[in-house]
């Protein structure tokens, strides 16, 4: 029961059904109940008559009855049916009824007209007539018989109810899931959006009950979306604002510091430049993010991985080689992405960059690729100190940082690769290099294959 109103409270398809259902099931009870008593009335009322035709044929053909056989039976195939005539004797006398072992019991002051009368265990119904002659004719019917006849004339009238009942139900629960189903559509259209996809929801096949929702929905979307692209705008142009001084920083630092300076003053420098070159980054990474939470999405065209790859690695060797860390590629299989090489170069480039950033001196990092199924994965693996299980939910958020990590960083670098991965449709998967020794990050970008060589 409490699992009905929850469903009845929870779902408008499903309690308009059960309604439905419910006043189709209630009228055709009430219809079936009010056919099936006036088809049993009509029944027994047509049986009536025919005892009266009866009486009416043997008053016109003059049919008596022998003076030696005061009843006879008019019966047909079935011994159920038959009709008994008979004389009735004046009252006060006797006759040859009592002999007669098939003969009624009946009183011989029974008033004309239809009787129910009990006669030898058994009832009948009796219609009494007196002719033109003064003789009196009982014409009598077994109501077994008749209350047979009349229940299954009466129960013939309820089949179509009974068939079609349930015929109806169905039908009214197709109907009621069809004319759901835009609204199953448009939640599923909804729910499958990424976060960033601020579309207004099409709304030329839906229903005007709903479309005024729709409405609603693509206006609040599109609020969302100016005041989303206000606030990447914002952080464009104070980006843009910060590089200025950020660069003039930089520049005096550098002259300062081939300056003659006492160790004390020349340590706080160093110190100095390290922040200013932390700004700078995390400016150059603010401009990414804003980059690629832009609405417009770059045209799609052909990349092989060779080539993606190689670009990467131009930019980031020098930096891995500053750090004495491996970098290289170990196989690529002779595929092209149908994706924007401006967005897959700055999403590998990321997890590079971090890669180096969390490798000690020594370590190594492996660029690969392989193909399954329809499916090509993107590999960066490294043997830093990897990610936390617990912690792998929240390292995508911007400027989330793992603690404990002695690495300069802004928390933007991961929060970049799962924007764009998220425009590209793509998945990400992290999990550990040396999975027995629970160290390195292996991300596996997975992205649908769409044109190979």
């Amino acid at each position: 029961m409490d699992g009905l109103k929850k469903r009845l409270n929870g779902s408008l398809q499903f309690r308009l059904s059960f309604t439905l259902s419910i006043v189709i099931a209630v009228i055709a009870l009430i219809t079936g109940v009010f056919s099936f008593s006036s088809t049993l009335e009509e029944t027994n009322e047509l049986q009536d008559e025919a005892l009266y035709q009866i009486a009416e044929l043997m008053d016109q053909q003059h049919l008596i009855l022998a003076p030696d056989s005061p009843s006879t039976r008019l019966s047909d195939d079935d011994d159920d049916s038959h009709i008994i005539i008979q004389r009735l004797a004046p009252s006060g006398s006797t006759n040859a009824l009592a002999q007669d072992q098939h003969a009624l019991s009946l009183p011989p002051d029974l008033n004309e007209g239809l009787h129910t009368l009990v006669s030898h265990d058994d009832t009948y119904r009796v219609l009494v007539k007196t002719y033109p002659t003064g003789e009196r004719i009982a014409i009598a019917q077994d109501t077994d018989f008749r209350n047979k006849i009349a229940r299954e004339s009466a129960l013939r009238t309820l089949m179509p109810f009974l068939i079609l009942m349930p015929i109806l139900l169905l039908i009214v629960t197709y109907l009621v899931r069809t004319t759901f189903t835009p609204i199953a559509g448009l939640s599923s259209e909804i729910d499958h959006r990424s976060f960033e996809d601020l579309r207004p929801v099409p709304d030329h096949s839906l229903p005007t009950e709903i479309r005024s929702f729709t409405i609603a929905i693509n206006r609040l979307l599109g609020r969302l979306a100016r005041s989303r692209e206000a606030q990447r705008r914002f952080v464009a142009d104070a980006a843009h604002e910060l590089r200025s001084p950020m660069t003039a920083l930089s520049l005096q630092a550098e002259r300062l510091n081939e300056s003659t300076l006492p160790p004390d003053a020349r340590a706080r420098l160093a110190v100095l430049r390290q922040g200013i070159e932390r700004g700078r980054k995390l400016l150059d990474q603010l401009l990414s993010l804003a980059k690629a939470q832009s609405a417009a999405e770059p045209a799609p065209a052909p990349v092989a991985i060779a080539t993606l790859y190689r670009h990467v690695l131009e930019d980031l060797i020098p930096q891995a080689q500053a750090k004495q860390v491996d970098l290289g590629v170990t196989h690529i299989p002779d595929v092209r992405i149908q994706a924007s090489a401006l967005d897959l170069g700055t999403l590998i480039r990321n997890l590079v960059d971090n890669a180096i950033r969390y490798t000690p001196a020594g370590g190594r990092i492996d660029l690969s690729a392989r193909i399954t199924g329809d499916i090509i994965e993107l590999c960066v693996a490294d043997t830093g100190p990897g990610i936390p299980i617990e912690e792998r939910n929240r390292v995508f958020d911007p400027f989330y940082r793992i603690l404990g990590t002695e690495q300069l960083g802004s928390g933007l670098g991961l929060a970049i690769v799962k924007t764009i991965a998220t425009r590209l449709g793509a998945d990400i998967v992290l999990d550990f290099s040396d999975a027995a020794a629970r160290t390195g990050l292996t991300v596996t970008i997975r992205l649908q294959q769409k044109t190979p060589v």
